[in-house]
């Protein structure tokens, strides 16, 4: 384990170095969800790939940019999900952006998942890595340093939703509001990486990318994004759910499967459940 997440490591010190230069233009290709790569898109991939086929005890990679997995070792442990730039449309105006990986044995469904990690790249650059708990640690001098353990209070005081409003169902129009009313802040830069960053190291909040009317399956992608965070929140005292179930409990029907999820701490995942449980 350690060494798969020494070449993480690796790997988002080169990635950083890639934003800095990056002019934000286009790939000629497509992703697996149908999306124009941006340049970066395809580089970090690169780079992740590069890094992680070096790793004996990795059976096969996943990455959200590619449609199928990719082998490294038949006789490997581990299988390796990841998304090598979330949010990399947001380097052009300058926010911040991230990478995040899952580690699974096995196969790629929930319960499976052995370790997360994601990095952001902003005005430091943070990784955070969730085994039995969660640390942070801080890139200085090309090397990361380790911070502090991550933890969840009881209740915070974020509330960042995505989707397009007009695409909302009634029930979570009125969930959203109903922490307004409360006094929640709104956060939402429209990256799942700097926005859950911000819940966890301000120990408390709601995440939420609901089903939608034009996403009804939700938009978020199970084995790269969801199921990660969903690992990283639970191991910080957190919980994660579709709306109703646990995440983790999940198994996926293909390599890009998505779905609804909402994460946060456990007062804010209570009232969730409330909401979701007498929707219309």
């Amino acid at each position: 384990m350690e060494d798969i997440l020494e070449a993480i490591k690796k790997s988002a010190i080169k990635i950083e170095k890639e934003i800095k230069n990056s002019d934000g233009s286009f790939s000629k290709n497509l992703n697996s969800t149908g999306d124009n790569q941006l340049k970066l898109d395809v580089v970090s991939d690169e780079i992740i790939e590069d890094e992680l086929k070096q790793i004996n005890i990795i059976k096969e990679i996943i990455s959200e940019e590619k449609e199928d997995s990719v082998e490294i070792n038949p006789n490997g442990k581990y299988l390796v999900g990841y998304d090598p730039l979330d949010g990399s449309s947001l380097v052009d105006v300058n926010q911040s952006v991230g990478s995040i990986f899952a580690i699974y044995e096995n196969d790629y469904s929930g319960n499976n998942l052995v370790a997360s990690v994601y990095v952001i790249y902003g005005a430091r650059v943070d990784l955070v890595i969730a085994l039995n708990d969660v640390k942070l640690y801080r890139l200085q001098r090309d090397e990361f340093k380790f911070i502090n353990n991550l933890t969840l209070g009881e209740k915070g005081h974020i509330n960042a939703t995505g989707g397009t409003q007009k695409n909302w169902s009634s029930y979570h129009r009125e969930l959203v509001n109903s922490f307004f009313i409360k006094g929640y802040r709104l956060e939402y830069s429209g990256g799942m990486v700097p926005d859950l960053h911000s819940i966890l190291l301000q120990r408390g909040g709601l995440f939420s990318y609901p089903t939608t009317s034009d996403k009804p399956k939700g938009k978020l992608r199970m084995i790269f994004e969801v199921f990660p965070f969903a690992y990283i929140f639970e191991k910080a005292g957190g919980k994660a759910i579709d709306g109703e179930k646990r995440i983790l409990d999940f198994k996926p029907s293909h390599l890009h499967d998505t779905m609804p999820c909402f994460f946060g701490s456990t007062y804010e995942i209570e009232e969730v459940k409330k909401v979701y449980a007498n929707r219309a």
